[in-house]
């Protein structure tokens, strides 16, 4: 706890340094002396004393520099605390000079993405490798300006490192925009995902329809058949043994014909509605055109290499990131469609280990979706691998990119494995108390701004950052902007004319379902 004086703090109000003109407040940074070494704090509350003409307030201390013997500045900045001050040490404000040397680059490569809060001129920088170790989280209520933030980010990673492998899925394809230039986009026309890619499980849900005692039938049917089936490619004869879950290329019609042939050995008294099931379900897939970019009969050959290397960007030719835009995918498979996406990307690393490693950063908007708390879960298998990806994945060089509005709907050990964590303005009471669980004890100062951030501003603490800061995002150019503008309700309403060719075109599509 520190005193502050009210006629000195109305004093500092005036200074042209906006850092010492927000000494004090909330939010603020102060320093105290102590020995040769100032020790740098951000002010959590202030309350009056009973005292007049004094203020009480609680800080949290940040970490300490050196003082340079001469000119009395600070330099080595290092987060952490070793020597604590005594009672009745002098605080003094953090001037521009000093926060400069506090959130300068330590050396290591860093992207800018923005400049502090209170300053004009002082840069933030977010360090990339130390980002994307440890995962990180981007957090904020909708239309706070999230998808410009993220794509922003994703822009400065791209410049920094052109030979990247960034994975994006976008459920609302609003970021083909974005990346025209510097990414390719992959969407229903041009994903061209083989259904033999994969695992059992994902066939099960998929395939299943049935519930309780009678999934369990089904799926050993599943697996039986499932197995025959990829054990007549020449490719697995060539290896010797296969499992249920092994990528290999199999024929829809073996499957179909293996149900059918057990169906057929069956005696009278068993029942043949669970083969019937399956059989139903896979006749509905392979004729449903909307289905055509995972279960069409050209997908059966051994594309998986070039698949992979699609999608992962390897060679990435200059253009790092590839967008999966999964917004034209039936709502029945999306999730099944992100769990085979996510798969992918955590078997390769498992088995590419002895390779020099590739790291991938795979990038998830729309995250509570894919990974909700137990009081939504619907026992999905995306939320288990990405679960699997935020406990394990650092290990293998997997980083994983989390974007939500509602971080109360998430997974509630994904978000504490999430290493940065960068929060825009969050309005619900239950988001805010868990963002503050997850953020480490420092940034508690910070957290009380979190309702009262302004849109493009956000909260950044964690790995990626020397100390936490508040930082407001920089412009991006209109072309690399994503498609989430709100539309103006009243500009919209005002322009009469052309409105029976829209909905005749609407229904045009809505009908083709292309």
């Amino acid at each position: 706890m520190i005193a502050i004086d009210l006629q000195r703090l109305s004093e500092c109000g005036d200074d042209e340094d906006p850092a010492i003109a927000m000494a004090g407040q909330v939010g603020s940074q102060i320093k105290i002396r102590v020995g040769n070494s100032w020790l740098l704090a951000s002010v959590r509350n202030q309350r009056q004393d009973r005292k007049a003409g004094s203020i009480l307030a609680n800080i949290d201390f940040l970490g300490e520099g050196i003082e340079e013997k001469l000119t009395g500045k600070l330099h080595g900045f290092r987060r952490g605390v070793t020597r604590y001050p005594i009672p009745g040490s002098m605080v003094y404000p953090a001037s521009t000079a000093d926060l400069k040397q506090v959130y300068a680059s330590d050396g290591r490569s860093a992207v800018t993405i923005g400049k502090v809060y209170p300053t004009k001129d002082i840069r933030a920088g977010l360090y990339v490798d130390a980002m994307l170790g440890k995962h990180f989280a981007l957090l904020g209520s909708t239309g706070t300006g999230k998808s410009t933030s993220a794509a922003l980010i994703l822009h400065r990673i791209c410049e920094a490192a052109p030979e990247g492998h960034i994975v994006m899925i976008d459920p609302h394809g609003e970021y083909s925009a974005a990346f025209r230039q510097t990414g390719v986009i992959l969407d229903v026309s041009n994903l061209q995902m083989p259904y033999w890619i994969m695992n059992f499980e994902e066939h099960c849900e998929v395939l299943l329809t049935s519930n309780g005692n009678e999934r369990q039938v089904d799926a050993d049917i599943l697996a039986k058949c499932l197995l025959k089936a990829r054990s007549k490619s020449k490719l697995a004869q060539t290896m010797g043994k296969i499992t249920v879950d092994s990528p290999i290329p199999y024929l829809l019609s073996d499957l179909s014909n293996e149900i059918q042939d057990q169906m057929g050995k069956l005696d009278k008294a068993t029942n043949s509605a669970p083969y019937m099931r399956i059989k139903n379900k896979l006749d509905e897939l392979k004729a449903d055109p909307r289905y055509q970019f995972m279960f069409s009969g050209m997908l059966v050959a051994d594309t998986m290499s070039d698949f992979i290397a699609k999608i992962f960007r390897m060679p990435s030719n200059g253009k790092p990131i590839s967008i999966i835009d999964v917004s034209g995918v039936p709502s029945d498979v999306t999730s099944t469609v992100v769990a085979v996406l996510s798969r992918l990307v955590f078997d390769f690393a498992i088995w590419g280990r002895e390779e020099k490693c590739t790291p991938i950063l795979l990038v998830c908007e729309e995250a509570h979706r894919y990974v909700p708390n137990e009081k939504n879960a619907d026992g999905n298998s995306v939320g288990t691998i990405l679960s699997r990806i935020a406990k394990e994945g650092r290990k293998y060089g997997i980083s994983l990119g989390l974007i939500t509005q509602r971080p109360s709907d998430l997974a509630e050990g994904v978000l504490s494995q999430c290493g940065t964590i960068i929060s825009m303005r969050l309005n619900n009471d239950r988001d805010q108390d868990f963002v503050r669980a997850a953020m480490p004890e420092g940034a508690r100062g910070f957290l009380d701004a979190i309702p009262a951030l302004r849109n493009r501003e956000c909260i950044i603490c964690g790995e990626g950052v020397a100390i936490p800061i508040r930082v407001s995002f920089d412009n991006l150019e209109e072309v690399k902007r994503p498609a989430s503008e709100d539309p103006s309700f009243v500009e919209m309403w005002n322009q009469p004319g052309g409105e029976e060719d829209i909905v005749l075109r609407t229904v045009q599509r809505w009908r083709s379902q292309g």
